[in-house]
């Protein structure tokens, strides 16, 4: 791994994985809705403040832990779910959840992951939630929620963003959409990493693991596993959907995809534990606030009644102490474990972690806070 151990930071991660990854599926993790004002934009937000250090602390002992949605972790950052990741790896949703594991953080499986629920349980004892939506399938919901019950994952995360899927314009240059029609531009991307090819067709092809029992024997390709859950997906899901929800699962639940006060407020009301204030990587509505722009009215709004995640944009541990000083129980990352993934499997995902580890204890001895509790609004400007 002498490759890994020259990354320094998440940018060189994300140059590795460029060079590892046929161009429709690094544009796939890359690429936003639009014109992908928030992709770069979430991560620019952070910028809108600056850090007031206090010194003469005696910093000799830093604790990054923290409780999260019934879970005490180790540093205030989750692995937030993304989709089909052995698309780019073979070892996928394992690979990450492991390494989220020996890091002693959460990892979120997505609902369009390509493991199973049942897997990733009996691949790691770290924290673990299941990110959900309401499905027109009523039942297929339920049947999410109890499959988590038996294998004892920690936690639930409804989305609530994707009431349509965002226009994703660089899928479709290249493409790769859901179901995948690739053009020439996507055929040669794929053909120029023949190491890539090579994994992928000596394991087991990727799909929508938890919903294959959904598609009669001999169809259960990608894309009518892609289609049927794209038809699943409910613009008509409301507040009482997601009551529903929580009255079913009974244990600690998040809602991501907020970034009004007013829907915050109305989240607490109806008896959420977390609310994950994102735009979905600026996937999305192309031109939403950031989750770090979201932040401090969500905050206010919220009176400390529910956890706050922050997520989108992290790249650096700078963001997370902003996003705790602003008010944030902890933060959330997607591109960045990805990125780690694609370039070098569980130790890519590990190395990203580590290097974030260290990069918010590193400021927060530069910042003069010893436990995360320490960090408040008076440490940013």
């Amino acid at each position: 791994m002498r490759k890994l151990d020259k990354a320094i930071n998440i940018e060189d991660l994300r140059k590795m994985a460029r060079k590892k990854l046929p161009a429709p599926l690094f544009n796939y993790i890359a690429g936003g809705s639009d014109d992908e004002s928030n992709v770069d934009g979430n991560t620019d937000a952070f910028d809108s403040v600056k850090l007031v250090p206090e010194y003469l602390v005696d910093v000799a002992n830093i604790d990054l832990s923290v409780k999260v949605l019934g879970r005490e972790i180790s540093m205030p950052l989750l692995l937030a779910p993304t989709g089909m990741s052995r698309l780019f790896h073979h070892d996928g949703e394992t690979a990450v959840c492991k390494a989220a594991a020996a890091a002693g953080t959460y990892y979120a499986l997505s609902t369009v992951g390509s493991t199973t629920i049942e897997d990733v349980a009996a691949a790691s004892d770290g924290p673990k939630c299941f990110q959900i939506y309401v499905m027109k399938d009523r039942s297929l919901t339920r049947e999410f929620i109890q499959r988590c019950k038996d294998v004892n994952f920690d936690s639930l995360i409804l989305t609530v963003d994707i009431p349509v899927a965002g226009y994703r314009e660089r899928e479709l240059r290249y493409g790769f959409t859901m179901p995948p029609k690739l053009n020439l531009a996507g055929l040669v991307g794929f053909a120029a990493k023949p190491a890539w090819v090579y994994h992928t067709l000596t394991h087991a092809p990727a799909r929508l693991a938890n919903v294959a029992h959904k598609i009669p024997q001999g169809s259960s390709q990608s894309t009518s596993l892609m289609k049927y859950i794209a038809s699943q997906f409910d613009p008509s899901v409301s507040w009482d959907d997601m009551a529903w929800m929580i009255s079913e699962w009974g244990g600690p639940f998040a809602i991501k995809g907020i970034l009004s006060a007013a829907d915050a407020r109305k989240a607490v009301d109806i008896g959420v534990s977390a609310i994950m204030v994102s735009n979905h990587g600026g996937r999305q509505l192309d031109g939403a606030l950031s989750a770090f722009e979201a932040l401090g009215p969500i905050v206010d709004a919220v009176g400390g009644q529910c956890e706050i995640i922050c997520d989108g944009g992290i790249r650096r541990g700078t963001h997370v102490l902003k996003a705790l000083a602003r008010g944030a129980t902890a933060c959330s990352i997607g591109r960045p474990y990805l990125f780690g993934l694609a370039a070098a499997g569980q130790a890519g995902v590990a190395k990203a972690l580590a290097l974030l580890r260290a990069e918010i204890e590193r400021d927060m001895a530069l910042l003069g806070c010893r436990t995360i509790g320490e960090i408040s609004g008076k440490h940013i400007s």
